[in-house]
């Protein structure tokens, strides 16, 4: 069984080889489960996640000739890994690779959201930002840049009114030009501090090149720095990876 399709069933994800498995995230209020429900239609059912009392919901929708399995993820403002939420939020995000993620903002309070969005694109590059409430954000006379966003992000960004059903149609296909490589984003990478950031590189050359082929490298450097020994716990847990010890002696920033 390849390894895509085993770590999804241990998050309840149906095996389905013509499928693409998108992961919809976003911070509370923001309109997710309205664009969930628009999206998936009746076509979805609830349970919770593996080993949690946290909701799960999926559904499926078709666009562009193919079937998409969408999973609702619980709304969170952040990754990292302080609630349940967020650990289920970030660990599908990790460990079950869906072949894209739309992250749900509020048009009306965008900087506020843009926090999630930024360390959602630090775990992938496949992302889409979806914008919504640009009716309410019109009404007080608040102007997104679509383009602009677009350009500074490294992704696509696309308005919605979901309520109404505005944008739903551009979403889709955002979503499937993604899925099928047609745009390929280039998210903007955080800079940090220089000695974070030499830090960080020194981190990333003593990953071994299997966990590498696994999960984003940069991304988990920053998680051994930070002493997230959480991530390491998870990464046992759906991985089968060589014992950590290797960077715990190489590497004075992992945990102990």
């Amino acid at each position: 069984m390849p390894l895509a399709t085993e770590l999804r069933e241990r998050f309840n994800i149906p095996p389905d080889p013509d499928a693409a498995v998108i992961a919809l995230a976003g911070n509370p209020n923001t309109g997710k489960s309205t664009i969930f429900n628009a999206l998936t239609g009746l076509k979805q059912h609830t349970g919770n996640w593996p080993g949690k009392t946290v909701l799960q919901a999926q559904g499926t929708f078709h666009s562009g000739g193919k079937r998409y399995i969408l999973v609702d993820l619980p709304g969170t403002y952040s990754l990292l890994a302080n609630s349940a939420e967020e650990m289920v939020a970030r660990n599908f995000l990790c460990f079950a690779r869906p072949d894209a993620t739309v992250v749900v903002t509020d048009a009306t309070c965008l900087e506020r959201n843009l926090n999630l969005v930024l360390q959602v694109m630090e775990i992938t590059s496949k992302v889409i930002v979806c914008v919504n409430f640009i009716d309410e954000a019109r009404r007080k006379n608040i102007f997104i840049d679509v383009d602009c966003l677009t350009r500074e992000l490294g992704v696509p960004v696309v308005i919605t009114a979901a309520r109404s059903g505005l944008g739903l149609k551009e979403l889709k296909a955002g979503i499937d030009a993604v899925v099928r490589g047609q745009i390929v984003p280039t998210p903007r990478r955080m800079v940090y501090d220089p000695d974070i950031e030499d830090a960080v590189a020194q981190v990333e050359q003593q990953i071994p090149g299997e966990i590498k082929e696994l999960i984003n490298a940069r991304w988990l450097a920053l998680r051994i720095i930070d002493h997230d020994r959480n991530t390491f716990d998870n990464i046992r847990q759906y991985f089968e990876v060589p014992e950590w010890g290797v960077l715990r002696e190489q590497y004075k920033y992992c945990p102990t």
